[in-house]
């Protein structure tokens, strides 16, 4: 057989897989560029019906002959049952009529819609319905226009529903739109900023209210958003996950009674002068000790006299703190939003949350079911709410901390060494929030080594009593095969080794 021959059967190979096979490999193809290969030879000439998903963009090749390309190909695939999937993203504005078209049509034989327009197209709520369709997103320019009747069904059937940046005008079509789905399980709302969608409305958000709501994620934009909302409204007394991520609404009404898992990185809209009292840790090589000590000493020293004119004035002061308030803005209250996810067993938090949790929380629920803390340390945030959450989750068995560096001050109690020497003894007194932690597993991940680490490590090591296993991860430059990093990296494994433990079980690991 001649190498040439050879070569002409092993470019066409492929042609020689099933025709299931070949309908799988076009569908994740963007559908213009599948039905180019009906050129290709008789073999591929009448593959196209076999795929399961359409995904049709006018970015690709010319956008003028885009209508006429979708009418062609919804005529020819009129009569296939294995299409799940469509998909249509416009960069360019098209005729209404025509896209209302193809819209009925997809909700009539799909059960997978996916709408995305760089302009706008307002889809009138009264034809918006489907009894078969499972899966459907709506992003950018794509809304919907109209209110609905109250108590109107929209999809008996979807499962999951995803809003990303939509026109959220008004909230209450998008409300009516969940409520109207009776099976929904999953939602995601991304909200975008007025940069974004110049027709985004602001300081508003839609109520998520839902009995089957099983997995929801909400997320607002971390930079260039104007103002966040008022309040936040979640019924969902279904919802066992939940990942909710921007600015902190100003009060908070919730049901989150099956919640097993809840992920949160809210923060504050602007940085208040309650917290700026902390000393910068940016460097990054570390802190050297002494250097540590001087600046934790000299923050204690500020906040002692602080403190002793609190204590002399603070009879005095109680009763005129609404009065000494007057003219300043009110804090966020996530008292009600704490208290709604105090059910969970996995609470993932971020370093703008702990600061939230400490600032805007009036009151700390016990976490009694909660089994798994996972936290993220910033070098511009403390710790401050940590002790008190370690106390109120008394059967905590694994502790996730990415990161030890956190904003060095004497607010963080005795859950980190960020305590004055002078106030040391005063603590000592106290029984340490680590000793009566049940801990069994500690995962720390970002370890550089510095000696301000290893002082934390040390504090975690000698207080968890009941420690089995500690996972230690370090950054990825102590994974070189250079031999000065090769040095560093056993200096850092031995110093860690050699710390006392207050649990004889514990064993260390490195990844």
């Amino acid at each position: 057989m001649s190498a040439q021959r050879v070569s002409s059967r092993s470019r066409d190979s492929i042609s020689s897989l099933p025709d299931e096979v070949l309908g799988k490999i076009l569908s994740l193809l963007p559908t213009r560029l599948a039905a180019s290969t009906s050129v290709l030879s008789k073999r591929w000439k009448n593959l196209l019906p076999l795929v399961d998903s359409l995904d049709l963009s006018d970015a690709i090749g010319d956008p003028r002959g885009f209508s006429a390309f979708v009418d062609t190909t919804l005529a020819l695939l009129t009569n296939s049952s294995i299409i799940k999937r469509f998909s249509l993203n416009c960069e360019h504005k098209h005729d209404t009529t025509r896209v209302d078209t193809w819209i009925r049509t997809a909700l009539e034989r799909f059960s997978e819609l996916h709408l995305e327009s760089a302009c706008l197209h307002g889809i009138k709520t009264e034809s918006f319905t489907s009894n078969t369709l499972l899966k459907l997103t709506l992003s950018n320019g794509f809304f919907l226009s109209g209110l609905p009747p109250n108590g109107g069904v929209f999809f008996p059937n979807l499962k999951t529903l995803s809003l990303v940046s939509v026109g959220f005008e008004p909230c209450e079509v998008y409300e009516y739109l969940i409520t109207g789905c009776p099976l929904l399980e999953e939602l995601f709302i991304r909200y975008a900023s007025p940069s974004e969608c110049s027709w985004m409305v602001v300081n508003q958000s839609i109520a998520v209210s839902s009995p089957s709501i099983k997995r929801m994620s909400i997320s607002y934009p971390s930079r260039d958003y104007c103002e966040p909302p008022a309040s936040e409204v979640f019924r969902t007394p279904s919802l066992v996950y939940l990942d909710y991520s921007g600015y902190v609404a100003g009060h908070y009404h919730v049901d989150f009674t099956s919640l097993v898992e809840a992920r949160l990185d809210l923060r504050r809209e602007r940085v208040l002068a309650v917290e700026e009292d902390g000393v910068d840790d940016s460097s990054v090589g570390g802190w050297d000790e002494d250097v540590y000590d001087e600046a934790v000493e000299h923050n204690a020293e500020v906040h002692d006299d602080d403190i002793d004119d609190n204590d002399n004035d603070n009879d005095d002061d109680d009763d005129d703190d609404d009065s000494d308030s007057d003219g300043e803005e009110s804090l966020p209250d996530v008292a009600n939003l704490v208290e709604g996810i105090s059910n969970v067993k996995t609470l993932h938090l971020s370093p703008y949350f702990l600061e939230v949790f400490d600032i805007c929380c009036k009151s700390m629920p016990v976490f009694h079911n909660l089994l798994t803390l996972s936290f993220e340390s910033d070098k511009e945030r403390g710790w401050q709410v940590v002790p008190l959450l370690l106390k109120n989750s008394p059967n905590l068995e694994t502790l996730v901390i990415k990161g030890l560096v956190h904003q060095v001050t004497d607010k963080c109690g005795d859950a980190c060494v960020c305590i004055a020497k002078k106030k040391k003894k005063m603590e000592e007194e106290k029984v340490c929030c680590l000793s009566t932690c049940q801990v069994k597993v500690l995962n720390i991940s970002g370890y550089r080594g510095t000696g301000r680490e290893l002082k934390q490590m040390r504090h975690f090591l000698g207080n968890l009593k009941c420690l089995e296993t500690v996972k230690v991860g370090f950054v990825a430059e102590n994974h070189h095969e250079d031999n000065s990093v090769n040095n560093h990296y056993q200096r850092i494994t031995n110093a860690l080794t050699k710390l006392p433990r207050a649990s004889s079980n514990c064993q260390i690991h490195f990844f």
